[in-house]
């Protein structure tokens, strides 16, 4: 119990000393803190008012008189309202500081807690719709957890656990931030896929150059770079131009490309039975491509975090493969 107090009261003392927050010795109320969480993760006022039971300029005032404290603006007032730089610095320690005290609150409590802790995590959208809930599923029946997502592109995710917008993600990305670690997961194989019927009209002569510039892709939104990556693999100077969907959902890119409206970029784990079943064949079945995957945290974890990582990590290493020597 006394390391749980000691590293607490660290974090308290130390908690905006990078920004140069504190006046003299002034402690900042907590309660202001939690006004500009919620305002971020409530995306508004009225929302963030509703959440703490309070009214919307309640929550205005203890946003202006933290920044009267801090000395910073905090808070850029868009719609949605976000956080400015020295915001998203202390917005990131106020949730390391609510993970604390959630496994403060496990030791001193007596009696286990009726309460949730949330997790907010990023998650890729084809990690999210094919092997990570099945890779929680045995940490959420352990433990009293909510959990709070964010879907976002593998190579963008990890500026998410940056901004303390989530206290872990995965992602593409090996290399952590600094304060942040990075664990091997393993590897998603995507094929690039159409329907027969597409093949033959579109492709007739296989996936040439030509036939790129030509023939419609279906890709899940505008950050995603994995079709256009594949395609550099096949065609290691493609610079140009081609027709495309743009389908931000995981299952009904899918479906687009088994429909025959296009050809895509497919995981294994949602092409397989499919390809088994004929419904889709390989475009270009030499080139697949190996996405080594990476869990990123704070180097300061709470138990809970540390007890998730450790079930995420053997979770995944079952049911994802391992990087193969001669992957892309």
């Amino acid at each position: 119990m006394e390391v749980y107090l000691l590293q607490h009261l660290w974090y308290k003392e130390s908690f905006f000393a990078p920004l140069n927050f504190f006046h003299g010795h002034t402690m900042l109320d907590y309660k202001l803190l939690e006004a500009l969480n919620a305002v971020i993760q409530e995306e508004g006022f009225d929302r963030a008012a509703r959440h703490l039971h309070l009214t919307p300029s309640a929550i205005s005032h203890r946003i202006r008189l933290l920044e009267e404290q801090t000395g910073h603006a905090l808070m850029i007032r868009s719609s949605p309202p976000r956080p400015t730089p020295a915001g998203s610095h202390a917005l990131k320690h106020f949730r390391l500081v609510q993970d604390l005290e959630n496994d403060l609150e496990k030791v001193l409590s007596p009696t286990p807690r009726n309460g949730f802790v949330t997790l907010s995590l990023g998650v890729n959208a084809d990690s999210l719709s094919t092997w990570f809930l099945e890779a929680i599923h045995p940490f959420l029946c352990q433990e009293r957890i909510l959990l709070d997502l964010v879907v976002e592109d593998q190579d963008i995710t990890h500026t998410l656990l940056q901004n303390g917008d989530v206290t872990g993600c995965i992602s593409a990305q090996s290399t952590p931030f600094p304060g942040c670690t990075a664990y091997p997961l393993g590897v998603m194989i995507y094929r690039l896929v159409a329907a027969p019927a597409f093949i033959r009209e579109w492709l007739p002569e296989g996936l040439t150059h030509e036939a790129v510039l030509k023939a419609p892709a279906v890709i899940f939104n505008r950050k995603d770079g994995l079709h256009r990556k594949i395609l550099r693999t096949i065609f290691p100077d493609f610079t140009g131009a081609f027709p495309a969907h743009y389908i931000p959902s995981s299952e009904k890119f899918v479906d687009l490309i088994v429909h025959g409206h296009g050809y895509g970029v497919v995981p294994d784990l949602q092409s397989r039975s499919l390809l088994d079943a004929k419904r889709i064949r390989e475009c270009a079945p030499e080139h697949p491509l190996h996405l080594p995957l990476f869990w990123h945290t704070w180097e300061k974890q709470s138990d809970l975090l540390k007890q998730f990582t450790r079930m995420l990590l053997t979770q995944a290493h079952q049911l994802l493969p391992l990087p193969s020597a001669n992957a892309h």
